[in-house]
């Protein structure tokens, strides 16, 4: 038992190298960490935490380690990630080989079932306009669902189509919409959430064990690649069922921190029901904060833009009264609830400042963030700062996504000039932002360290004779890592996270190598040694 002049004993003491406390500098750089309990005791040296030690303090060193705060993705969609993760992937396939995909899991499929793919990339719809009949040949009778990359939209073939009983005329209390030809036929394009929705109601769900098998496998990966944590940008249906399951079978290896999404025109009985989600929780998930959606997406027109893109579209939220947006989020800042706003457009972004500048003193009860935030003009950046609203991006988006030399479907959607004023990381931090990153998984890969690297670079890793996306808005090895962990902690209001320090969360990630005396491609494969959460190794 310690007294006030016996120091705490550590439960843990980690070692390696160097550490990277992403907080204050200490007069000796330090090499270790001391844990106790779920906390971290003290930061140091080997010698100068010898103190900390007793006989039952394990030691655990990792020769020529860095160790960081763990790693934590600003924005996740991991249990409805599994729904939009189901079947093949369809990831940078041209449609040729996106048909031959379906057809081979089309052939070995029982009769009558679904296939399902995922991921696929908008571009291959050009010229010939959105549409699933498309596959029809390759589906060899089959209905199939297929999600865009952007998981705002899909398609189904015309076996889906008649399958569904969809004809064209369906409505919806949104901006969602079922796609139609000249003659008003559906082409079977679903477009936002209501849409795929009414479609997905009718087709057999996975089941809870088959779930649960696959969650765990995506965060035992989240693990090993480093994170140890993530933003949930949604608490999908069956959620709960799915964590509790996985947490009656032993501990997560990460901590999940859900935002409930608050629906498009929700009313006050859906605004309360989310409200009271609030503080539901596992040991390591809980619910924190709501997640709204003032906008869709570039590349299927449903972006809100204060001009319209190319083809004339992008004039709309998806709230069809945005007013209501401004009174639902009034109602959780009311309440201290935090929020996250999906806002990808010019007009999106600048709506939902104006909304939050509009709550006065109540906005500084909770936490407030924009998630994606695509395309600004210059007036828009320095509001971020001045507001205390978090930016939190995925400039991977950018990288795989688009060409330097504009000819990608977001790009000629947008027209040069808002092209050039995409994703602009190194502006936001330049002006004071808290600026979080994450994958918004499944979207892209969750791999931390690629995505801090292709922030670097502003090239995806698996071409690098590409010329570089807006190459000015690169940020530095260090900002790329605070995005990870002290931004990605302030995005939240929260302060014990994101930083080694005495008393923050024993959150850690041990890189091999130094992820800040490395090349950007160095970093993206540097081996994760451990990941440790709760002041426990998990990977």
């Amino acid at each position: 038992m310690s007294t006030s002049s016996t120091p705490p004993l550590a439960d843990r003491l980690v070692v390696g190298a160097a550490v990277h406390t992403m907080a204050a500098a200490t007069p000796e750089p330090p090499t270790a960490v001391a844990l106790v309990g779920d906390r971290v005791l003290a930061v140091g040296t080997p010698e100068s935490l010898r103190p900390h030690l007793g006989p039952d303090t394990q030691r655990e060193e990792y020769p020529g380690a860095t160790i960081t705060p763990g790693l934590v993705d600003g924005h996740t969609h991991i249990v409805f990630g599994l729904e939009l993760t189901r079947g093949v992937q369809l990831t940078d396939l041209s449609l040729a080989e996106a048909q031959a995909r379906i057809a081979g899991a089309a052939a070995a499929a029982a009769p009558g079932t679904w296939v399902f793919g995922w991921g696929m990339d908008p571009n291959i719809f050009t010229g010939i306009g959105f549409t699933g009949r498309i596959f029809d040949d390759a589906s060899g009778g089959h209905p199939v669902f297929l999600r865009m990359r952007d998981a705002h939209s899909a398609v189904i073939n015309s076996a889906a189509i008649e399958r569904v009983g969809l004809t064209g005329t369906e409505t919806f209390p949104d901006e969602s919409a079922v796609g139609v030809d000249e003659a008003g036929v559906p082409t079977g394009y679903l477009l936002e959430l209501a849409a795929m929705t009414l479609v997905l109601d009718q087709i057999p769900e996975e089941t809870l064990a088959a779930r649960a098998e696959r969650l765990s496998t995506v965060l035992a990966g989240m693990a090993r690649a480093g994170l140890t944590g993530t933003h949930v940008m949604d608490f999908h249906p069956g959620s709960q069922d799915v964590l509790e399951l996985l947490e009656s079978r032993g501990e997560l290896p990460l901590r999940l921190r859900f935002s409930p999404m608050v629906p498009p025109g929700a009313g006050a009985a859906e605004l309360t029901r989310i409200a009271d989600l609030q503080g539901l929780h596992g040991r390591r998930w809980r619910v924190e904060g709501v997640k709204f959606m003032i906008d869709g997406t570039v590349d299927n027109g449903s972006a809100w833009l204060a001009s319209p893109d190319c083809y004339g579209e992008g004039l709309r939220s998806i709230w069809t009264d945005p007013e209501a947006y401004r009174r639902a989020l009034r109602f959780y800042a009311e309440r201290g609830i935090a929020t996250a706003t999906h806002a990808i457009g010019d007009r999106g972004v600048s709506f939902v400042l104006d909304a939050i500048e509009s709550l006065g003193e109540i906005a500084g009860r909770a936490a407030h963030r924009i998630e994606h935030i695509e395309t600004i003009p210059d007036d828009t950046v320095p509001r971020f700062a001045a507001l205390g609203v978090a930016a939190s991006m995925q400039p991977i988006h950018g990288t795989r996504h688009t060409r330097a030399d504009r000819s990608d479907n977001w790009s000629v959607r947008l027209g040069h000039e808002r092209a050039g004023h995409g994703w602009r990381c190194k502006d936001l931090r330049d002006s004071g932002a808290v600026l979080a990153l994450g994958s918004d998984w499944p979207v892209t890969p969750f791999d931390p360290r690629e995505m801090m690297a292709e922030t670097i670079l502003r090239v995806p890793l698996a071409h690098p004779e590409l010329a570089p996306v807006q190459p000015e808005q690169a940020l530095s090895a260090q900002e790329a890592l605070e995005g990870y962990t002290v931004h990605a902690a302030r995005a939240i209001g929260s302060t014990d996270e994101g930083v080694l320090v005495p008393g923050a969360r024993a959150a850690l990630t041990v890189f091999a190598a130094d992820p800040l005396a490395i090349t950007p491609e160095e970093l993206a494969q540097t081996a994760v040694l451990a990941t440790y959460v709760d002041g426990q190794p998990v990977s």
